[in-house]
């Protein structure tokens, strides 16, 4: 503990000497801690460290250098090629200089073995700390799970926590001895009580032992899929914890109250990732805890600028060599929203990269987990450091055998979470599939989040090798890494003791540098220009409020909304009984045949259509193909309610138009007890929909040909026909 009358002084000549400062003299008596999390390797990216620097040395000559701690919650080696490079030393390097007192161990911290991890943590100068990390041979915790600082006035405790899914978001075997046998853990099993109860046995000793306040260190995260072990769970099942910092799941968290066990409210906060802020805790004389994220600061530390900058220069040219070259944004993100997508749905950097270990390994399937895309790769030349970026976790190529029973569960284990986001979730090669995301998940796990088996139906459907359908009987061959075919990374275990065709012969970013340049010749074109990637995977959900998954109509209302047949009234309104009018079954009909372009305006053929509408080309379209006639010669009625015969009519006219009806004048008989009102004009279409099942009778043996069509009873028709088709 520093003498406070220096840093009283300290603060006192700073004011004297820069009377314009922003440095206000605050009571040393507050306690100020500053945190990160999920920094992974961004050096200089945003903040930075020489601004996480300055802005320390500024807190400590606000309050005292005694009284400002810097913590960090993990992930913090893993991430970019700086970390790859040096497997992780340089980022220790740095942290030391920056001056960190108390850290513990995110999942990414075991990306480089469990050797590695461990002599990292022999490397830093800060104190390391984790009450759930356990040596389960020695039957001990590896580090201490928590540390005390003395303040003079009030004593904090930082305890550390680990997540459990370590086991999966890391890589599993660097957890077992050679026997398969795991010989670390994490507190671990499927109600979350063993983690609970290493946290509350920490917080418990270290109260015991003098703490006035207790700060939970922890990479947890807050995402679904990762109860029961997420920082909202731990902090539901404990008492003693005043705030907890968090990591893990990159969520930003400038300050939220969570109800403990007690019903006490704690702090829970998050900075996010990438130092795109930073956190700062204040625990005032009173006791009252308060947390804010600070964005918005361009002050750099020179000292650290240079240390960062003598690093970087030691390794430049290699990172700046372009290897490649792409005419397309290749991206892990949505390109409108910015949110990540490629934990949850198809890419074109996916496609890429699946289609990278295909090629290269020359197998008939290829997997690539999400979580193992680390970045984009925006148009224009292509680094050796993006590439790194892309796949920073050094993972070798390898290829075994696989059954389709194999490859499905596989497939269905990575889309457990969807439309949720999963680090398994699978971009694939060779491989065509569709989630049905309105399905609970029947993938069973252990207490390690490892896949056991589907109990149930699987969401994962009509899955494709190439034209062919997926024979779960038949062995295919299967490209990925390491880390998912070996280690069972992401929980993903059923290929680990399969036969093993090539071993570990090439690096995960030469794979993909290998395919750009001898496959595609040093130039991503045309064919991965779709963000959305190439239709490999289709995800079904349902975004309608008033679509109950109990109505009749659900499957059918959510497959056409997927499938882009059917549009919804607003983002979660479908309205499946409001009436179908003229217009909107014309659109459907024009969807269904891929949207033809038109070269006529709706307004030179009907006078009640205007141009620019979203049925004008549909109308249009439906016209001049002698699908759906006007009302009357000049009139074509677009928001008039459909009648159900009118229905049957547009659809068999489409599917004439397409070669299709019945043979000749030859009718089926029905026998509709109100058969005689169904127009002449549109008995044979109502004669084919009945045959062929596309559009049937009402209660009491009606087709009632004049009632309305609904929404609801257009979308089942329409999937009807789709299946049919």
């Amino acid at each position: 503990m520093k003498n406070k009358l220096v840093s009283i002084l300290l603060i006192l000549t700073l004011v004297f000497l820069y009377p314009g400062t922003a440095f206000a003299l605050i009571t040393t008596d507050e306690i100020v801690v500053l945190y990160t999390n999920d920094v992974h390797c961004a050096v200089d990216d945003n903040i930075g460290y020489a601004g996480l620097a300055a802005y320390k040395a500024e807190m400590e000559a606000i309050y005292g250098d005694a009284d400002v701690t810097l913590v960090d919650l993990g992930d913090a080696v893993q991430g970019a090629a700086i970390g790859t490079l040096s497997k992780g030393e340089l980022i220790v390097d740095i942290m030391n200089e920056v001056g960190y007192e108390v850290i513990t161990l995110g999942n990414h911290e075991f990306d480089y073995g469990m050797a590695r991890a461990l002599e990292l943590m022999e490397l830093q100068e800060a104190e390391v700390v984790s009450c759930n990390f356990t040596d389960l041979v020695k039957n001990d915790l590896v580090y201490e799970p928590y540390t005390i600082v003395d303040y003079g006035n009030a004593q904090v405790a930082y305890v550390g926590i680990t997540t459990p899914e370590t086991f999966t978001k890391s890589t599993p075997t660097y957890f077992q001895d050679a026997s398969g046998n795991y010989i670390y853990g994490f507190c671990e099993d499927a109600t979350g009580a063993a983690l609970y109860a290493a946290v509350q046995k920490a917080v418990n000793a270290s109260i015991e032992e003098g703490a006035d306040y207790v700060i939970a260190l922890a990479h947890l995260g807050d995402e679904a899929d990762s109860a029961p072990w997420r920082s909202t769970d731990v902090i539901a099942n404990t008492t003693g914890i005043d705030a907890v910092l968090d990591g893990h799941s990159h969520s930003v968290i400038a300050n939220e109250v969570i109800k403990n066990k007690a019903g006490e409210e704690v702090v829970l906060t998050s900075t996010g990732t990438k130092l795109t802020s930073i956190g700062k805790l204040v625990i005032s004389a009173s006791g009252t805890i308060s947390t804010e994220l600070i964005t918005d600061y361009a002050e750099k530390d020179a000292a650290i600028s240079t240390f960062i900058g003598n690093i970087k220069a030691d390794f430049e040219d290699i990172l700046k060599t372009v290897v490649a070259r792409t005419n397309v944004a290749l991206t892990v993100n949505d390109p409108v929203t910015g949110n990540r997508i490629i934990r949850t749905l198809e890419t074109n950097l996916g496609d890429l990269c699946a289609d990278a270990y295909r090629s290269e390994m020359d197998t008939d399937i290829a997997f690539v987990n999400g979580g193992g895309i680390r970045a984009n790769i925006p148009a224009g030349d292509i680094t050796y450091e993006q590439i790194i970026a892309v796949h920073p976790f050094g993972n070798m190529a390898t290829v075994v055998e696989a059954t389709g029973q194999e490859i499905l569960d596989a497939l269905e284990m990575g889309a457990r979470s969807a439309p949720g986001e999963n680090g398994g979730f699978l971009q694939v090669s060779g491989i065509t599939f569709e989630i049905d995301a309105t399905m609970k998940s029947s993938v069973v796990v252990d207490d390690k989040k490892n896949f056991v088996k589907v109990d149930g139906p699987y969401r994962v459907k009509n899955v494709m090798v190439g034209t062919v359908p997926l024979d779960l009987a038949k062995t295919y061959t299967l490209a990925s890494h390491n880390y998912m075919l070996k280690s069972g990374g992401d929980g993903i275990n059923m290929f680990m003791d399969n036969k093993i065709l090539q071993d570990e012969v090439l690096i995960d970013n030469q794979v993909l540098i290998n395919y750009i340049l001898m496959e595609l010749d040093g130039i991503v074109g045309e064919a991965y220009s779709d963000p959305y990637g190439q239709g490999r995977i289709t995800v079904f959900r349902n975004p309608f409020a008033d679509v109950a998954e109990s109505s009749w109509y659900y499957d059918d209302v959510v497959y056409a909304y997927n499938k882009g047949i059917f549009a919804g009234m607003s983002g979660t309104v479908f309205a499946p009984n409001a009436p179908l009018t003229r217009a909107m079954f014309a659109a459907v009909l024009y969807r269904q045949a891929g949207s033809p372009a038109v070269d006529q305006k709706v307004s030179e053929l009907f006078k009640d259509c205007a141009d620019g509408m979203w049925y004008s080309d549909a109308v249009v379209w439906a016209s001049k193909n002698g699908i759906a006639a006007g009302i009357t010669q000049n009139t074509f009625g677009p928001m008039t309610a459909l009648t159900r015969q009118e229905m049957a009519t547009f659809l068999y006219r489409y599917i004439q138009s397409r070669g299709g009806g019945f043979m000749g004048t030859w009718m089926f008989l029905l026998d509709y007890t109100d058969r005689p009102q169904i127009s002449d004009s549109a008995y044979e279409a109502v004669a084919y929909c009945s045959m062929n099942k596309l559009l049937v009778g009402m209660d009491s043996g009606r087709f009632a040909p004049f009632e309305s069509a609904t929404r609801a009873m257009g979308a089942v028709v329409m999937n009807r026909f789709t299946a049919m088709e």
